[in-house]
């Protein structure tokens, strides 16, 4: 007797629905995918208990006629390709003909729907994959399909589903990925009759993208646009300060289609390296228009996943896109704080008139505040002096004494750490500065670090010039990996001014630093470089090694916490900081700056109500 079978079609399409219908979300994603090819631009969606007794999907589309309709219920039966070559290159969202068979293998299935030119539209009502009934029935242009009961018929799918909240939020997670990637259509969310989320149709995409985001991140959402040769890259990303625990908030787009592209990915996280935490996600919305013989979408049943045929170029082309994008918006701009002028006002004659009563500065047309206590009770009516250490004697000179004056920058030249002024040094640690609108902190080992780190991208050639040679080399005991690690980055080393040799076995021997590092052990920062190289993989290409080795040779040199700065070196410091290409946050992602606004400051201090 023969041990192989050929299995009965209605069991052959529960395995297909196994594959494309993972959950409630997996049916309303197909759904959806065929209502957008169908050309809808209003769909709305009404889910009962998380999908389990009920989804129901309408849209104003194309429609089908009687023949289209029996024909679509089949497996392999499609609009989208005819022959192989369309098979390599997918216009549409859907293209496999197994959504709506495999849906209907496990479920209680109707379909309704019209086409323009018909009078009368085609009612079918399947269950369990088998055929029940069609019929002709009224029904506006379109097609609305109910799904009841799914996985009836399969139980040990069915208890596999979580509970309602689980699953309604995959359900709203679907529908915002689909509303997002499509702002021109209308999309409508309802729960138990009650209504979830609205989309309306918006012409400016960047309206839906807050929409779904989130309102309060809309004025630090940046747009990205490239065009390259392997891809056109449009969207937004969030400034770095916005990031979340899990990658929930990317939402990546190749030719429409929603997917999670792990080169994509990849690449967005590499265009944000040095400038988030590691573990944390960065908030974005890319999209990718690709030539369609160039990407194969045909490579999961969810068709989640894409293969890009020129897919270092695309992956080049995101991280160039991200990465240029976050360095236009990382420049920090303010200005000097502003002068305090509540003095009486002085008569032609130069002899003092009347006390004028003093008026607060109007406010901008917003929401009335109320101030309990007027900042001017705390402010003298006459500068306070103070003394400051004169360069060539160290003996206090009045601060109101004459000094040089500088030329005054225009208005619209724009500010940064330089137009700071400078308050002092808090905890040893922090720089405190006064801007024109609030207070700002500085971290003087972040923000050296992040300097240092540039000096050594930008010099790595030149930094052979300036290396030290050590009076008494250093020699370094390795293990076999360690050693042979260390081996390959021996000439990297060398850019960074670092002369290292073999020294026999395992051993090498440090024989000159950097200048700037010359002062400290080098032992420690050549064990910690190449315990951060094996960490992340001996096999990782030399070029994100090398990067490994400026952030660590940066973080042994910088200024550390706890250190005493005079004015001249603060100074310094925002000098240099002001020339960094990304001066917010140190190399390992750490905001270098935080900033207190004068109205966080007075709301913190009950000022105003």
């Amino acid at each position: 007797m023969a041990k192989i079978r050929i299995l009965p079609e209605i069991l052959s399409n529960k395995i297909a629905a196994g594959e494309v219908v993972e959950r409630p979300a997996s049916v309303i994603k197909e759904l959806l995918e065929n209502a957008l090819d169908a050309g809808a631009d209003r769909i709305m969606i009404d889910v009962e208990k998380g999908g389990r007794s009920l989804i129901q999907v309408s849209d104003n589309g194309c429609g089908m006629g009687r023949d289209d309709a029996l024909l679509a219920i089949e497996r392999y039966a499609t609009s989208k390709i005819h022959q192989d070559p369309d098979l390599f290159s997918i216009r549409t969202l859907g293209f496999r003909g197994e959504a709506l068979p495999s849906v209907a293998a496990v479920s209680r299935f109707t379909m309704e729907t019209r086409e323009e030119s018909a009078a009368a539209g085609t009612r079918i009502e399947i269950e369990g994959g088998k055929l029940k009934n069609v019929a002709e029935v009224g029904a506006p242009v379109g097609t609305l399909i109910t799904v009841r009961e799914l996985f009836f018929n399969t139980p040990a799918r069915r208890k596999f589903l979580k509970t309602v909240n689980t699953e309604m939020g995959h359900i709203g997670d679907t529908a915002a990925s689909m509303a997002l990637g499509w702002p021109g259509v209308g999309f409508r969310l309802r729960h138990n009759d009650r209504p979830v989320k609205a989309w309306t149709a918006v012409s400016d995409p960047a309206e839906r993208t807050a929409d779904i985001l989130g309102r309060e991140l809309r004025k630090d959402l940046h747009p990205v646009e490239s065009e390259t040769e392997a891809a056109v890259l449009t969207g937004w990303i969030a400034a770095p300060r916005h990031t979340r625990s899990t990658s929930r908030s990317i939402y990546l787009y190749v030719n429409g289609r929603y997917v999670r592209d792990k080169v994509i990915q990849h690449a967005l996280f590499a265009g944000y390296a040095g400038r988030i935490m590691k573990g944390a996600f960065p908030v974005a919305v890319l999209f990718l228009q690709v030539p369609p013989d160039q990407v194969d979408v045909n490579v999961h049943p969810t068709k989640h996943e894409v293969r890009f045929l020129r897919q270092k170029e695309v992956h080049q082309a995101v991280v160039d896109a991200v990465s240029r994008t976050l360095q236009k918006a990382d420049r920090a701009k303010w200005g000097p704080p502003k002068v305090q002028t509540d003095l009486a006002p002085v008569t032609p004659n130069n002899n003092p008139g009347p006390a004028a009563p003093s008026k607060e500065p109007p406010r901008p047309p917003q929401k009335p505040v109320q101030v309990s206590e007027p900042a001017r009770s705390y402010v003298s009516p006459e500068p306070t002096p103070r003394t400051v250490p004169l360069p060539e004697t160290g003996k206090p000179q009045p601060a109101s004494a004459p000094e040089k004056s500088a030329p005054q920058k225009p208005l619209w030249q724009a500010r940064g750490f330089e137009d700071l002024k400078i308050i002092g040094q808090g905890l040893g640690t922090y720089i405190l500065c006064e801007s024109e609108n609030g207070l700002v902190l500085i971290d003087q080992h972040a923000a050296h670090e992040r300097i240092l780190f540039e000096e050594l991208k930008h010099r790595s050639s030149g930094l052979r010039t300036s290396a030290q040679r050590l009076l008494i080399p250093e020699s370094l005991d390795l293990s076999y990996r360690e050693a042979e690690t260390l081996e390959r980055l021996i000439p990297r080393f060398q850019e960074m001014g670092i002369e290292i040799e073999p020294f026999g076995g395992n051993t090498y021997v440090v024989k000159s630093v950097p200048a700037e590092w010359a002062h400290k052990p080098a032992e420690p920062m050549i064990r910690e470089i190449l315990e951060k190289i094996l960490e992340i993989g001996i096999d990782v290409d030399l070029d994100r090694a090398t990067e490994e080795c400026r952030m660590v040779m940066a973080c042994h040199g910088a200024i550390r916490a706890h250190q005493a700065l005079d004015d001249r070196q603060m100074r310094e410091l925002l000098h240099q900081l002001d020339r960094c290409d990304t001066p917010s946050h140190c190399p390992h992602g750490r905001p270098t700056w935080i900033r207190w606004s004068g109205h966080f400051l007075e709301k913190s201090f009950r000022r105003i109500v």
